[in-house]
């Protein structure tokens, strides 16, 4: 049932973040990806708050279960600083999923 939950909102043409809402690491994650001008509904913040077995789950399938976890298209790249790592890289790959306006 959690598969299904995070498969549902993960698409090959969309970014999603899985945040917690307290989480300085997401907000500042949320407010990175905010810069870039996605196409309506490509931009996906999903809260996750109270959802242990979600963290759980991406424990087994990503290798972490912290939050934020950022995937770009169907692929995660990881957490915050994962993204800003990537920051000079990800209009072109944004680009690449057809997210960008």
């Amino acid at each position: 049932m959690v598969d299904a939950f995070v498969n549902s909102k993960i698409r090959h043409d969309k970014v999603t973040l899985f945040i917690k809402g307290t989480c300085p690491y997401c907000r500042n994650a949320v407010a990175l990806m905010q810069k870039f001008n996605f196409l309506p509904g490509h931009l996906e913040v999903v809260d996750i708050t109270g959802m242990e077995d979600v963290q759980d789950y991406f424990q087994r399938t990503t290798g972490q279960r912290t939050v934020p976890r950022v995937f770009i298209g169907t692929t995660c790249i990881g957490g915050f600083s994962d993204l800003q790592n990537l920051y000079q890289q990800l209009p072109g790959m944004l680009q690449k999923i057809g997210a960008l306006q």
